[in-house]
């Protein structure tokens, strides 16, 4: 049997809404975008968000909105993807990395507040495998905690801002929030193994109690995503209205309709992915009950978005790239997330993995196995089986 590791679900609704986009006329940026955009907002409970060419624009474009930039500190995880600290060097800012928690796969909130400096502008939180970091109780623990300089459209900010890396994690909560609301800002991604997929693309939000004028913001931050050009291209297309200005020099990260169209296609549908993965993750963690730890995606507070089914080898880790070939002999594949930024040529000059002892000791235990909605019960029961078999092999 061949289990792949996510490939995308893309069904017949799919095909016509891109098609429709297709035969319309007008495939870059354009009604489509926006009407995705309404429904994401809707969806996430915001007022406004932005689509964008992927998740790691969206982030630089939180900084860019927030005046971060050289002098400037911004906090990240060490245990995570690079998207979510090469942004901050895009910004001209310094990156300071901050170790996981023991035996845990994001950092706990004190040791953020002891990285925190006058210069610290901003803390990028990762809601890894679609978990939700409580980012609202950061918030509350960073008051008082006031950066120096302004924060661009959250000038009156007494704090470093929380932007979230929720490219895991639509469709999460949190105490009753949903994702999108539990940051300042937060950056979702639509990439091609995402829970929900535009191809390539992503999404930035702000939580609906900011203090913030949503238009201003909104207007800023497509015009960064498109130049800094003061009319898209739709606009200038209406009679007459050709002319514009260029305000900023800005970027070049806009979602065109073609995308936007299959990622409202897959919007319409999202609930029924999500409880189809959270199935997916039970029948994980029943089966593989006493031999390795799933990551756990619902508690008394949160209920995430069942992205990655991420687990702990423990006692096992030594073998785990037995256990991996194993399984890709069996037509399984599956995968490792992450290896702390530290062990990344990109980053060794800056950072020593010695210095993130709890980030290096979870990375060498884990283990993310296939989870998508193409999964059958036959594929879990496969997967899991040929699991145990791995083990007992290795051992």
């Amino acid at each position: 049997m061949k289990v792949p590791f996510s490939p995308p679900d893309i069904r017949q609704e799919d095909i016509d809404a891109v098609v429709d986009v297709l035969r319309s006329g007008w495939i870059t940026t354009g009604p489509v975008s926006r009407q995705f955009e309404a429904a994401l907002a809707a969806y996430m409970g915001v007022h406004q968000a932005v689509t964008v060419n992927s998740c790691t624009a969206a982030l630089e474009l939180a900084l860019r909105a927030l005046g971060v930039g050289p002098g400037d500190e911004v906090i990240v995880p060490a245990y995570t993807y690079t998207a979510s600290a090469a942004v901050v060097e895009h910004v001209g800012a310094q990156v300071v990395l901050v170790d996981t928690a023991p035996g845990e796969y994001r950092p706990d909130i004190p040791t953020i507040l002891a990285a925190v400096t006058e210069r610290t502008k901003a803390v990028i939180v990762v809601d890894i495998a679609g978990v939700p970091f409580p980012a609202d109780d950061l918030r509350t623990a960073l008051e008082g905690s006031r950066p120096a300089g302004r924060l661009g459209v959250l000038d009156r900010m007494e704090r470093p801002a929380v932007i979230v890396d929720g490219a895991h994690s639509l469709g999460a909560t949190r105490k009753g929030m949903r994702a999108g609301q539990l940051g300042d800002f937060t950056a979702f991604s639509f990439h091609a193994v995402k829970n929900l997929t535009t191809g390539e693309g992503g999404a930035l939000c702000w939580r609906p109690d900011l203090e913030i004028d949503d238009d201003v913001a909104t207007r800023l931050v497509r015009r960064l995503s498109l130049h800094g050009q003061t009319k898209d291209a739709l606009a200038k297309t209406q009679a007459g209205q050709w002319e514009y200005d260029i305000i900023e020099r800005g970027y070049k990260s806009n979602m065109p309709d073609i995308l936007a169209a299959l990622g409202l296609s897959q919007l319409g549908r999202y609930d029924e992915m999500l409880a189809t993965r959270r199935g997916l993750i039970a029948g994980y963690a029943d089966g593989l009950a006493g031999l390795a730890t799933v990551l756990p995606h619902a508690g008394t507070e949160f209920l995430s978005s069942a992205h990655l089914a991420m687990v702990d080898l423990g006692a096992l880790a030594p073998h785990r790239q037995q256990i991996i070939n194993h399984m890709a002999e069996a037509g399984i594949s599956t995968n490792v997330h992450y290896k702390p930024l530290p062990l990344l040529t990109a980053y060794r000059s800056n950072f020593d993995i010695v210095d993130f002892p709890n980030a290096h000791a979870q990375y060498l235990a884990e283990l993310t196995l296939p989870l998508h909605t193409l999964l059958t019960d036959e594929s879990l029961e496969y997967v899991i089986a040929s699991f145990r078999e791995a083990v007992e092999r290795a051992a």
